[in-house]
């Protein structure tokens, strides 16, 4: 192995595919998913944004919550609180989206699926790709990558407020216990998987027992650990489970709202 010194030193490339791919599989499948998955998303979250209708009692769309403007719906608002005026008027959903989708796009594990199949860095192992030089994330604007920590604290926020709408879609439209309708179980299904994707975080994971050179002096942190650790293994399929399920939370409590759906079957 060549020796690095002041006079030579060993200059690290990426490794040149002379063809377009040395693959005989459909390697372009799992990209293509991931882009359209991706997408989808997207387009849902814009319409999201300007659609008035999120709230049909006891039932809140979880693009929406938690409500905060003066604008909310008697009874939408979290616990009361609307600190932000009436934000012209505006969908609450403008508010909040920033901060899950800021925590989602920059997550570890969907930083690989789009750097794949929207920044081809690289599209697949063994295909050739457009880039010639490669900065990794020292360059604006993937530097901005490094806030996802950061994310994750408001994002694990709203996760266990999407929780508690969760339970409180137990009540009927007057405010009494025990309704069990389809719009109950969607949105606790919905809840439960955004927060095994949101404490499955590797940023979580390095919360619970970062830094720590003995597990034996910090029990507690270490069951933590091991906990967000099994989260963690399935990381993947949670993020894409937990991002369909919240379109399909969302989309449904809307068309209750809209009254496509008759409420008391709801």
């Amino acid at each position: 192995m060549p020796q690095t010194t002041a006079e030579s030193p060993v200059r690290r490339q990426r490794a040149q595919l002379r063809v377009r791919t040395l693959r005989t599989d459909r390697w372009w499948l799992a990209p293509a998913a991931s882009f359209t998955g991706i997408l989808a998303f997207l387009i849902y979250g814009f319409w999201a944004m300007f659609d008035p209708s999120y709230y049909a009692a006891p039932y809140i769309a979880p693009f929406a919550s938690p409500c905060l403007a003066t604008s909310c719906p008697e009874g939408a608002t979290f616990l009361g609180w609307t600190p932000v005026g009436d934000w012209f008027g505006l969908s609450p959903s403008l508010l909040i989206l920033a901060f899950p989708a800021g925590f989602r796009f920059t997550c570890y594990y969907y930083r690989k699926a789009y750097y794949r199949s929207y920044w081809l860095s690289p599209p697949a192992c063994a295909v050739q790709e457009p880039h010639k030089k490669y900065t990794g994330e020292t360059r604006f604007p993937l530097i901005m990558q490094n806030i996802h920590r950061y994310f994750f604290y408001v994002a694990a926020i709203i996760g266990l407020i999407l929780f508690y709408d969760a339970i409180l879609a137990f009540r009927d439209a007057d405010g009494n216990w025990g309704h069990v309708g389809l719009g109950s179980i969607i949105l606790l299904v919905n809840a439960i998987l955004i927060l095994a994707y949101t404490f499955g975080c590797h940023s979580c994971r390095h919360i619970t027992a970062g830094r720590l050179n003995n597990f034996s002096k910090h029990p507690l942190r270490y069951k933590l650990w091991t906990f967000v650790s099994k989260l963690n293994a399935r990381h993947q399929q949670f993020a894409w489970a937990s991002l369909f399920s919240i379109m399909i939370a969302d989309f449904y409590v809307r068309l209750v709202a809209k009254g496509i759906i008759n409420f008391p079957f709801a």
